[in-house]
């Protein structure tokens, strides 16, 4: 069953260079990254959920992030959250930002189908 994890400064190197992950960047104010959040619960209780990709999230407005925003400095541009990137072996292959859960499926599904 897939969990979304919690990432800190710690766990989000790690996380990002995993085969793959799907990384959400949130705020601890954002109505629309709540209520992601809590379809992506319901979602990942269900066996349509590809086990082969991590999901973790990053609230941006949580201390010890620094470094993270720091070498990610196109995070310095998202305006719409909740904002979600893919990465495959540490590479960002994929991003949009606001949704529910539908857009996200499809986000997903489109990736993996073009990386095989």
């Amino acid at each position: 069953m897939a969990t979304l994890e919690l990432l800190d400064e710690e766990t989000w190197e790690p996380f990002i260079n995993a085969p793959i992950s799907v990384l959400i960047l949130s705020k601890d104010d954002c109505k629309a990254c709540s209520q992601l959040s809590d379809e992506l619960g319901v979602w990942f209780s269900t066996e349509h959920v590809p086990s082969n990709i991590r999901y973790g999230k990053i609230m941006l407005d949580h201390p010890g992030m620094g470094r993270f925003k720091i070498t990610h400095h196109w995070v310095s541009n998202i305006d719409i959250m909740p904002f979600m990137a893919l990465f495959v072996d540490g590479e960002r292959v994929s991003e949009w930002s606001g949704g529910n859960l539908s857009l996200f499926q499809r986000q997903i599904r489109q990736v993996l189908e073009t990386i095989g």
